[in-house]
């Protein structure tokens, strides 16, 4: 059994790591949450009456906090998954993402490279930090090749570049001071709990309510679809089996262009809840204005995390968003109480109003 304190574990695929860990593990987890827009302990309520979860809400830029926590909690690892993560929200304020994302990631190592450095020699050798990432850091492919461990930085947003600062951080803190790190980058996820500004679950709920159904540009956009448990089971394995220094990239095979991937929806939606009222829900996509900077095609290449720890995505993108669709219809409480916050599901990212 291993302590493992999850920053961000409120949010998405923080919440997913978490469920799964109280569901299939031994381990003990302490949840370290800002709780900002996206963190939600709703997500978290599988989990909450478990003897083996704690929370504390606390940011993770608050050095003094961390380093407080890391002691009393004294984790044999810190999964570091904390962070400002829409590229529109980053394109209208940067300077939150370069807060929680730059700074908060400088605390958090600082504060486990003080504990890390009064664990015996076991311990020490037995710690891992593992700093969850993006392959955004990595900029945009043409029509062929794939994103790899040793795929040079080319972030083009300002949420990419906040967190490809982070990993070299995370490096710097590996190869200088001896901090066990870990670094896994993810291609895009989706899945159930996904906080509703992304393209997934906005699609679904406004096919649901017979809304417009925005696509950026054409929609030729290509991503590679990672379903959120498949990657959950991957940062676990990474975590408790990757070796320090190492970098393991993670993906789920799924490239699709955003309008294919609105229009499954679309299909997916008349299928389980068809209406009248609306017709077929492709009637509603609408084409606005393309992001500034939009990347054009994101694709990992997995073959290391496959070889190295025996990981492979269960889902196809197909069986992936069926679950992902039917979990939205059968959980409208945990969307419409998401929804009655400061998100009505508006068009963000524009590059209009630029706040500090």
């Amino acid at each position: 059994m291993k302590r493992f304190l999850v920053t961000g574990g409120a949010g998405f695929i923080g919440s997913a790591v978490v469920r799964m860990l109280m569901r299939n593990t031994s381990h003990q987890v302490l949840v370290v949450d800002k709780l900002t827009y996206a963190g939600n302990l709703d997500s978290l309520k599988p989990a909450a009456n478990n003897t083996r979860y704690r929370f504390e809400r606390a940011d993770v830029a608050d050095f003094e906090r961390m380093r407080s926590i890391i002691q009393a909690y004294s984790p044999d690892v810190v999964m570091h998954l904390a962070a400002e993560s829409h590229v529109d929200r980053s394109i209208d304020g940067p300077g939150e993402f370069l807060q929680t994302n730059v700074v908060g990631t400088y605390a958090l190592l600082q504060a486990a490279l003080a504990y890390w450095r009064g664990l015996s020699s076991e311990r020490q050798a037995a710690f891992r930090f593992h700093h969850i990432s993006t392959d955004e850091v990595f900029g945009s492919l043409g029509d062929d090749g794939f994103f790899h461990e040793e795929y040079p930085y080319q972030p083009s947003s300002p949420y990419s570049a906040s967190k490809a600062a982070s990993d070299h951080f995370v490096r710097a803190w590996h190869h200088t001071y001896g901090l066990p790190t870990l670094i896994t980058n993810c291609s895009n996820n989706y899945g159930p709990y996904h906080f509703p500004e992304k393209l997934i679950p906005l699609t679904i709920l406004n096919a649901i309510e017979g809304k417009p159904l925005p696509v950026y540009g054409k929609g030729e956009n290509v991503r590679d679809w990672l379903y959120v448990d498949d990657h959950a089971r991957a940062l676990i394995l990474a975590a408790e089996h990757g070796r320090p220094g190492e970098i393991y990239a993670i993906g789920g095979h799924n490239e699709r262009k955003n309008i294919d991937v609105v229009r499954t929806i679309c299909a997916l939606v008349d299928e389980l809840v068809p209406d009248k009222t609306f017709g077929p829900r492709g009637r509603l996509i609408t084409y606005v204005t393309d992001r500034p900077g939009h990347d054009l095609r994101y694709a990992i290449d997995a073959s290391k995390i496959e070889r190295d720890l025996g990981w492979r995505p269960i889902e196809t993108f197909e069986s992936g968003l069926r679950k992902t669709v039917e979990w939205y219809l059968a959980n409208r409480e945990w969307w419409e109480r998401v929804r009655s916050g400061g998100y009505r599901g508006e068009r963000l990212g524009q590059g209009v109003a630029i706040v500090a």
